[in-house]
């Protein structure tokens, strides 16, 4: 018999036969890199056939690299692996999409019917891009030609290089939305790498560059956001504060903002080449069980210990948790650590002992050669890794973030090794850092 299974959140319709039972010790949701390397870490621990991991896609990419092959550093090819070369081989993979979670009953069903019970669960589900929410946007991207491009899908990132290789006068501009997204700093890499671009080709002279972002501020900490700032006077870069794209108009190639503080106001600029940042949501599985997410739908987690507030056998990591930090590669290392000691405690009855401190790095690539390397707490905090000052421009970091990075993530952090730089930083601090 065929297996069915549909459930909608919104209608409450479950339907379910000839399902496939399993259960496991830790049940992971997510193959992303927060997913992973939590399954990675507790490989060897639990042993075969322990751990189950959850997640449809064919292919695993490196998300900090699609910022690099938007601006021609880097070639798409290079930024993925297979799923399965990445997921350690004494897990079990269930390629498929997860349907519906029950943390009462530690149960999770998946969109083909399998229905899975865990005694421990790791949420790592990362965020969804919805193109969709801003209108004429999705046919711009369809269209060749057509100006419109975005380096956060592997579908589109190609489109950003071919759009600014084929630049030639007129208004390049760069967006972030009104929602929370994957690495707060790339859309202001993409306009920096573009606008070096520009200068490098002899095109800066017939162009004008726009930054238009939701956010009161060009970046958050203001340790990195005043160096940020003199950089876009510097390059003549039109910054604009609270301005959200509303609609894209690929007809006349016209994008349409919307003041976030004046009721009404909204304002129309011509383009030539447009990048955009898609709206962000935590998945909506995770919105469908209230339980689990807090009031903008993120998984609700200590945020210092990562462990669910109302199910203490549930933990999160990641993008789609409601912690209030950026959400970025480097931040999902440092969590992994964390999450990693205090879930063992649980699973041996022991107190939770361990803290996360809200660590995250954004590595800002302002240009072909050059990168501030923002380290930041909680607090807004500089936390810095090396004895420098980080938020000047150095061709160390841009190496750094273009060459050592990748070999970090794919030799080390997948492969359950690494929990981010704060060895590496006391130990270059000479044991007077965090």
């Amino acid at each position: 018999m065929q297996k069915l299974f549909w459930a909608n959140c919104q209608s409450g319709f479950i339907l379910t036969f000839n399902n496939v039972f399993l259960s496991c010790k830790l049940l992971v949701l997510g193959g992303g890199s927060g997913g992973c390397s939590i399954a990675a870490k507790f490989a060897g621990k639990l042993g075969k056939n322990q751990i189950i991991i959850v997640d449809p896609a064919d292919r695993h990419y490196y998300q900090p690299m699609l910022t690099l092959i938007g601006g021609g550093i880097k070639q798409l090819k290079d930024s993925s692996r297979p799923m399965e070369s990445v997921l350690p081989n004494n897990a079990t993979w269930i390629k498929d999409t997860v349907a519906h979670i029950d943390p009462v009953k530690s149960k999770v069903i998946t969109k083909e019917g399998d229905q899975i019970s865990y005694d421990y669960l790791v949420v790592a589900l990362g965020l969804e891009l919805h193109y969709e929410k801003i209108k004429g946007l999705i046919d711009s991207l369809s269209m060749a030609n057509s100006g419109v491009c975005s380096n956060y899908s592997p579908q589109y990132v190609e489109r950003t290089y071919n759009t600014l290789s084929n630049f030639k006068s007129g208004n390049a501009v760069f967006t972030f939305p009104n929602t929370p997204i994957k690495c707060g700093g790339a859309p202001l890499k993409a306009c920096f790498i573009s606008e070096h671009y520009l200068r490098k080709h002899g095109k800066k002279a017939s162009s004008r560059i726009y930054y238009k972002t939701a956010l009161p501020s060009i970046f958050a900490v203001k340790h990195y956001a005043d160096k940020l700032m003199q950089l876009c006077q510097e390059r003549d870069i039109d910054v604009g504060l609270r301005e959200e794209l509303v609609e894209v108009k690929p007809d006349s190639k016209e994008a349409v903002f919307k003041n976030l503080d004046v009721p009404n106001d909204e304002r129309t600029i011509e383009y030539s080449m447009l990048h955009v940042t898609p709206p962000m949501s935590p998945p909506e599985v995770i919105k469908c069980e209230p339980s689990l997410h807090d009031p903008m739908g993120y998984l609700k987690i200590d945020k210092g210990t990562l462990q669910h507030e109302n199910h203490p056998n549930i933990f999160g990591i990641g993008d789609c948790t409601n912690l209030p930090t950026s959400k970025t590669a480097a931040a999902v290392a440092a969590q992994s650590g964390v999450l990693y000691d205090n879930l063992t405690n649980i699973m041996n009855n022991k107190p939770i002992s361990s803290k996360y401190d809200g660590y995250t790095s954004c590595p800002l690539v302002t240009g072909f050669g050059s990168c501030i390397m923002a380290e930041f707490d909680y607090d807004l905090q500089p936390l810095e890794t090396f004895p420098i000052d980080q938020s000047n421009e150095h061709l160390s970091m841009y190496i750094m973030k273009k060459d050592l990075m990748p070999q970090l993530y794919w030799h080390a952090m997948l492969r359950g090794y690494w929990r981010g730089p704060g060895l590496i930083r006391k130990i270059l601090h000479l044991g007077m850092g965090r």
